[in-house]
């Protein structure tokens, strides 16, 4: 199973894929893969600082006390 690629990891990526389609050096049809790979990652990269927002306010709604518990992350 291909482990999960860090956030970090995730923009790194995305901004590769900006640099290529703004240099405009690639053929429509290669610009329209690589554009929909950049949403795709952009998605995934939104859904990581959406978890990461509700662990943090987990967290805060516990006073502040660093009491870390599970939530459901919801689709």
């Amino acid at each position: 199973m291909k482990q999960e690629e860090s956030f970090e990891t995730k923009m790194e990526e995305l901004e590769k894929i900006v640099a290529e389609l703004e240099k405009g050096d690639l053929s429509l049809e290669a610009s329209l893969k690589k554009f929909e790979t950049g949403m795709k990652i952009s998605k995934d990269c939104s859904k990581l600082l959406e978890d990461a927002e509700k662990r943090i306010t987990i967290i805060l709604e516990n006073n502040g006390e660093l009491q870390e518990e599970d939530f459901s992350v919801e689709e």
